[in-house]
Formats: C-alpha cells, structure tokens, sequence
C-alpha cells in the first residue's frame, strides 16, 4: 500500500465516521502544573483526600 493510497483510506474514513477521537488522550498527556485544572492528576487526587470518610484517617 502506498502513502497515497493510505491517504485516501483515512480521507474515506474521516469522511465517513468524522474525527471525534483526541490525537492524545488525557491519560497520555503530561499532567498540568495546574492544580485546579480538571485533567490533572493532583486536582484528581486532591478531590478523593477532601471527600475521604473520617474513618480512613
């Protein structure tokens, strides 16, 4: 199979099942310095330490 020809497969099937997929998945991504920002790892983290039952210490 050529580049072109492969080319062509991904224009048909851009073109029939669109690009909704990422070319990077937040799991792949380098976590955000931003601490409040919803993609990263420490908000994540952040969010089980504030809302963990008294129980679990």
């Amino acid at each position: 199979m050529t580049d072109r020809d492969e080319w062509e497969r991904r224009r048909r099937l851009a073109e029939v099942f669109g690009d909704d997929l990422p070319d990077v998945t937040t799991d792949e991504a380098t976590p955000s310095s931003d601490r409040d920002h919803p993609t990263s790892r420490n908000a994540d983290d952040r969010w089980f330490l504030d809302n963990r039952p008294p129980h679990h210490g």
